[in-house]
């Protein structure tokens, strides 16, 4: 049995299609929820629903009865608190037999030493205690989504162009769908234990490069404007992200300009078999209709 955490995530949502694509049977496939009522998608494949939070050790434990491989998606609640329900997470894993951990965790130059250390520090200290836990575990490196790049890039860029104050730091993005494949991988094959993956794209671009591919796909001339933080997190107010998360995305922006994402390593060529898609084949996908 293979448990997926975060399942209705889009990156929990992407892996289980990727283990169906790859033949998994969905009674094979266990998708943990919090809340019920949101799992009507995943009954209706076949798939074993488990209710658990990560705040609930007791509830991890029962949802982990008979799984054989886990996928550990990382938290999405408030940051403070991650690391504590990770290690509820690992915990019970290990409490119910489970023989394979496999975490998503995050793939930058030095992510305690990182200018948003109190935002990604949590994924190392995950690393490092599932490390210690005497279960073996695949650690999978994720890169920013390339779908984020129409989130974070500004508003109405076909007209206004890029705005985001990145710098000319470069990001190797990678699909969502892509990254799913590749843990999907790791979920069905052998050989992975004990081991750290990149899940990043063969090559970086910087948002000014970016532009022009977006400039090439369109026929249209997308200018890169380098704006400043301030007016970075009212831009995004104005597409309706909130305050925080607002905030959030500009220390990513940050961490892009001091080149923090640019650490020239991939390994998903080595687990697809095959080179990811290409950034400029991804962007044809949202701005070449």
């Amino acid at each position: 049995m293979i448990l997926i955490t975060g399942a209705t995530g889009n990156l929990g949502k992407a892996t289980i299609n990727s283990l169906l694509n790859k033949g998994i049977s969905a009674n094979n496939i266990a998708a943990l929820v919090r809340d019920e009522s949101k799992s009507a998608d995943f009954k209706s494949k076949g798939i074993q629903v488990r209710i658990g939070d990560y705040q609930d050790f007791d509830s991890l434990k029962s949802a982990f009865q008979d799984v054989d491989k886990l996928l550990l998606v990382s938290s999405s609640s408030e940051i403070a608190r991650r690391f504590e329900q990770h290690k509820n997470v690992i915990n019970a894993a290990k409490e119910t037999g489970v023989n394979h951990i496999i975490y998503t965790s995050f793939d930058m130059k030095d992510l305690r030493q990182s200018i948003m250390a109190g935002d990604v520090q949590y994924h190392a200290d995950t690393s490092d205690y599932l490390k210690q836990a005497a279960v073996p575990y695949t650690l999978m490196d994720n890169t920013l989504y390339a779908d984020l790049i129409p989130i974070i890039s500004g508003n109405n860029i076909l007209d206004e162009g890029i705005s985001i104050p990145a710098g000319n730091g470069k990001t190797p993005f990678l699909p969502i769908t892509e990254m799913a494949e590749a843990i999907a991988v790791a979920l069905t094959t052998s050989g992975h234990e004990n081991k750290e993956y990149v899940l990043a794209a063969e090559t970086a671009f910087s948002f000014a490069e970016i532009a022009d591919l977006i400039s090439e796909i369109t026929g249209r001339t997308i200018a890169y404007n380098q704006t400043d933080i301030p007016l970075y997190i009212a831009q995004l107010r104005l597409q309706g992200v909130s305050g925080d998360d607002a905030a959030y995305l500009s220390r990513f922006a940050g961490a892009i300009a001091k080149e923090e994402f640019e650490t020239n390593k991939s390994d998903v060529e080595q687990l697809l078999g095959r080179s990811p898609i290409s950034l400029k084949d991804f962007l044809k996908s949202i701005y070449g209709k």
